[in-house]
């Protein structure tokens, strides 16, 4: 499972790049991007629950929790039109990134 969370992590990064990258963010990719993401919280959330005692994959968690919270936020804000929070852009994409490497270190 943890190998799973990994790979539709690094799909949904790709998107979110898209997203962090263009003026018109297209709705599209950021629904993909946050399904492919809840997907792999999901899985991550599966290997945790299913016994997955080593710190990184919990602290993963963690922090994945606390980027889709962010993500949530900014997908809300551009629905209304809104101008997106480049200091939340930011943190939301960092605290994935963080995630991501932890669960790579916990799988290699």
């Amino acid at each position: 499972m943890l190998l799973s969370s990994v790979i539709l992590f690094a799909i949904a990064a790709l998107g979110g790049l898209v997203l962090a990258t263009r003026k018109e963010r297209p709705l599209a990719v950021a629904i993909i991007h946050g399904l492919v993401a809840a997907a792999g919280l999901v899985c991550l959330i599966i290997a945790v629950v299913q016994g997955e005692t080593d710190p990184l994959p919990v602290t993963a968690l963690i922090l994945f929790v606390v980027a889709a919270l962010g993500g949530f936020a900014l997908f809300a804000m551009d629905l209304r039109s809104k101008t997106l929070s480049k200091g939340l852009v930011a943190v939301h994409g960092l605290l994935a990134v963080v995630a991501e490497v932890l669960l790579i270190i916990a799988i290699v």
